[in-house]
């Protein structure tokens, strides 16, 4: 049998686009014969996986995987080329896999995450086991991206919304123990992120160019409406309190009753949990938003 070099093994990846392990096992199995070896790959499809690697995938599905312990999650984006595929029980599946797999994983970027060995076949890397479901459901698949989100004393809370192509997760921290109580607000809270899109906990959050900005625009409108110089500075101060109303989540009316704002629910949940609660932080990803982000023309 002809020994299976390194070198092999990146003459038939450049060829075909397949997995390592993938042109490793065709190689053994062709005897070292590249040109065989692309014939078997072809045979099991790996080869075509690099083909759909160009083709756009702007269809996909949001996870929200919560680990057991209720302290920290990861939310993750995984794309596909349509919606008919994103509905698929092996789409799906795959998506659970790739969640359930980074939610234990210690990469922090994508790029990290692909090179890992899969959790469920450590034979395979990551992106080679994306590269194996490419060539079963014929289009092209993508980790688009993840973002992790912990808590130290509370607990993370998910809402996905109906279809998956929405989803939030929101970490909440408390004096007392987590409870059922406290989790349910922290839903709550999730569908407020999921329905409302705040930007923001809170206020000494905003980036100052950006409050800036907001700030010359109000007061370039009111001058232009005609407004004396001496009260701009009022009507400033009140067009960012509405900014800061529609950017941060604790200054929003919450969506289940708006005389309440969010600062004033969490403190009423609260007092009746004899707790200091607060929101620490939060993730929401929407399918597609970084692709049209980046497709953007610029102004």
């Amino acid at each position: 049998m002809a020994e299976v070099t390194a070198q092999l093994v990146k003459a038939l990846r450049e060829r075909t686009g397949a997995g390592m392990m993938e042109c490793r096992n065709a190689l053994v199995e062709a005897n070292g014969n590249l040109d065989d070896a692309e014939v078997v790959l072809r045979k099991r499809g790996a080869a075509s996986a690099a083909k759909k690697a160009s083709r756009s995938a702007k269809q996909g599905l949001i996870l929200v995987e919560i680990a057991p312990s209720g302290n920290s999650a990861v939310v993750l984006e995984v794309n596909c080329e349509s919606d008919f595929v994103a509905r698929t029980d092996d789409f799906q599946g795959l998506a659970s896999g790739l969640a359930a797999h980074i939610a234990s994983s210690p990469a922090s970027t994508v790029e990290a995450a692909l090179a890992e060995p899969f959790s469920k076949d450590t034979t395979l890397t990551l992106g080679d086991y994306i590269k194996g479901k490419i060539a079963k459901v014929g289009e092209n698949i993508l980790l688009q991206r993840f973002a992790r989100i912990s808590v130290s004393g509370g607990v993370i809370a998910g809402y996905t919304h109906p279809g998956s192509q929405l989803a939030v997760a929101v970490a909440l921290s408390s004096s007392a123990p987590p409870s059922a109580e406290l989790t349910a607000l922290g839903r709550d809270l999730a569908m407020q992120i999921a329905a409302a899109d705040p930007k923001y906990v809170r206020r000494d959050q905003v980036d100052p160019a950006h409050l800036a900005k907001e700030a010359e625009i109000a007061r370039d409108r009111a001058r232009n409406e005609g407004k004396p110089e001496k009260i701009l500075d009022k009507i400033v101060e009140g067009r960012l309190a509405k900014f800061y109303e529609e950017v941060c989540l604790l200054e929003q009316p919450f969506i289940k009753d708006n005389a309440l704002t969010v600062t004033e629910l969490i403190k009423q949940k609260g007092k009746d949990a004899g707790a200091t609660i607060d929101v620490q932080s939060f993730v929401r990803f929407k399918v597609g938003e970084t692709q049209s982000a980046e497709e953007a023309p610029a102004e």
